[in-house]
């Protein structure tokens, strides 16, 4: 051990430590500046914020002692239980498998696709197969030029599972590529296809499919675990994480009954999970799957099998429809956070994929944005980076007990097709689901472009239709599907009067004491797809009168000023409004305030939804 000689600088000697008692103290007088009288843990609680799965996240972590200890045994990467990694230099070499997805069931044109995809920077492919993609009969003209040695494939083919893998392994054997250099994911998920389409599949096929994948090709492995439905469904994370072990373990019973080993069974199956844009929860989220699955195997009595593959998909659940370029950005984070929490592949998909089929700038957009991460940010280069860091080593580890829980649930019902079939896990997702769709009604949960800054006067990005998804078991739903209809109706209106619906803002006195509300106003009813028509000029009630005959609006008015404006003219102005053709008269602030003087209140926290669909029934806009 090498000694590093005294320099004389100890620059923190002069201070002394700092108590978490004396932190809460100054805690408290910033809240009590803020009207809020509270102490100690109390003031701590207040700077919280509730998670999905009972986990809240603390203003403050500090190192874990006593009971709270647990979190900091993450061993080593490549090690058990596997926190860290699945290998000792997890993606430092050459960084993570940048998986495209490529949809479409024009072979040629999946062709192009494909390898335009590899020759700019894609490691490997991801095809959909079957009913909803290139037809198994297609797949060697898909592949056509594609070096099958040099780059992996993934299937997706639902209910042609077994077909598609038998025609992709035919091609390694025609093509003449050595079964230890082939690499592939066959994709096999009869559980998964029934979460999705509540069809049930033989499991035969798969275990013979992985018994022949054990024993003649050591690079391919034949079944996926895909949480992508229960996360697509409105699941949690934890409930994401519950359900694919559920899948793992159910699929281990298969295999092994069906005369596969332990061990080898294990080493059959990749694991497929969501990359939301809440970076934190992802790191943690596959940092937990790894110690979860790791779990799995010491109780097999593998623990050296344990070692997860990871497929990491940005989540579909993000993606809007409505200015689909701030999907690039949600797609960044997303991939970023799988990259750091350690995925050994990453699908970044397109920004426009939930309008269509990808155009070749959204497929580059989707393939750069690894390629940056890796390769001008280096974030492949340092193992688990976010390992260390108290906060992500106490989520991973809160949220692995509350996934563990969950997973014990579906076990003690009988196992995941049990669970399926009695309606258990479409019933918790449902749950969870509607108190997220709560926070996205009120806007609590925000969504850049749709509830937050929507831009009525955007064109609509148009692409070619994409073959229809599975459907016929659990939903899939989508944080923007609530604002979605509501533009749905404005833009049928739209087409059919040559305008949009509209309100006016009466802003009443100086912009200092209008701006805030009328933003706020603007932004709301933009979110539905209401046109707001401002008044900057408002002084009494007949000017507002007067600007509201000649806004064109559709009979609803918004009062936008300060408290004290509001008791000295709402009353006023809101008569002068009724007068000149409005037949609701809304006031931008809390109920009560002017009580009398307005007929509805428009605030942070209401329900935008339900505000703005009867703004819309009030209007004559028809649904």
């Amino acid at each position: 051990m090498t000694v590093l000689p005294d320099d004389g600088l100890s620059l923190a000697a002069e201070f002394p430590d700092a108590t978490h008692e004396q932190w809460q103290r100054l805690v408290e007088g910033v809240l009590r500046k803020s009207g809020k009288e509270v102490s100690g843990e109390a003031a701590e609680a207040a700077l919280s914020t509730t998670l999905e799965d009972g986990l809240t996240t603390r203003p403050l972590y500090t190192a874990p002692s006593g009971a709270d200890a647990r979190a900091d045994s993450t061993g080593f990467p490549g090690f058990a239980p596997f926190v860290r990694g699945g290998t000792p230099d997890g993606t430092s070499t050459s960084g993570w498998d940048v998986r495209q997805r490529i949809a479409g069931s024009d072979p040629v044109r999946v062709n192009e696709a494909a390898l335009a995809d590899l020759e700019n920077g894609t490691t490997s492919l991801w095809l959909t197969v079957g009913r909803a993609g290139v037809p198994v009969a297609g797949l060697g003209r898909a592949l056509n030029g594609v070096y099958l040695d040099l780059a992996p494939v993934a299937l997706d083919a639902g209910a042609e599972a077994a077909e598609a893998a038998r025609a992709l392994l035919a091609l390694y054997t025609e093509r003449g590529v050595a079964p230890e250099a082939a690499r592939a994911a066959l994709g096999i998920d009869p559980l998964g296809h029934e979460a999705r389409t509540g069809e049930a599949q033989d499991t035969t096929p798969a275990v013979e499919l992985a018994r022949e994948a054990a024993a003649s090709w050591p690079g391919v492995r034949a079944l996926a675990v895909d949480a992508l439905p229960y996360h697509e469904a409105g699941g949690s994370a934890a409930e994401e994480l519950g359900l694919s072990l559920a899948t793992g373990v159910a699929y281990l019973r298969t295999l092994t009954e069906g005369g596969l080993g332990t061990e080898a069974a294990f080493g059959q199956l990749e694991f497929r999970y969501a990359a939301t844009a809440d970076q934190f929860l992802t790191i943690a989220k596959l940092r937990a799957a790894r110690r979860l699955w790791a779990r799995v195997a010491e109780a097999c009595g593998v623990p050296e099998a344990g070692a997860q593959r990871q497929h990491a998909v940005t989540s579909p659940v993000m993606m809007t429809r409505r200015d689909p370029w701030v999907n690039m950005l949600r797609t960044t984070v997303a991939s970023m956070a799988a990259g750091v929490g350690g995925a050994d592949s990453v699908t970044v998909l397109p920004f426009d994929g939930e309008l269509g089929l990808p155009d070749a700038f959204a497929r580059r957009i989707a393939r750069n944005t690894s390629t940056i991460l890796l390769e001008e940010s280096h974030l492949a280069r340092v193992i688990d980076p976010a390992g260390g860091s108290y906060y992500v080593e106490q989520l991973t580890d809160e949220l692995a007990h509350a996934a563990w829980e969950f997973f014990q649930t579906v076990e003690r019902a009988g196992g995941l097709p049990a669970a399926l079939r009695s309606g258990l896990v479409a019933e918790r997702l449902a749950g969870t689901w509607a108190a997220r769709s709560k926070k996205l009604a009120t806007r609590r949960e925000p969504i850049t472009g749709v509830s937050e800054f929507p831009l009525l006067s955007e064109k609509p990005v148009v692409r070619e239709a994409a073959p229809p998804a599975p459907g016929g078991g659990l939903p899939r739903v989508r944080r923007d599907e609530a604002y979605e209809a509501l533009r749905a109706r404005s833009d049928a209106h739209l087409e059919s009067t040559g305008a949009r619906p509209r309100v006016f803002l009466a802003a009443l006195g100086p912009a200092a004491a209008h701006t805030a509300r009328a933003t706020f106003a603007s932004n709301l009813f933009q979110a539905g797809g209401i046109e707001p028509v401002h008044d900057p000029v408002s002084v009494d009630a007949a000017t507002a009168a007067e600007a509201y005959a000649a806004s064109g609006a559709d009979g609803v008015a918004v009062l936008c000023s300060s408290d004290a404006l509001y008791e000295e003219q709402a009353e006023a102005v809101a008569a002068a409004l009724r007068a000149a053709g409005a037949s609701t008269v809304f006031l931008a602030g809390r109920p009560g305030t002017s009580a009398g003087a307005v007929d509805e209140y428009v605030f942070a926290g209401c329900d935008a939804v339900a505000v703005l669909s009867s703004v819309l029934d009030r209007m004559g806009v028809a649904q």
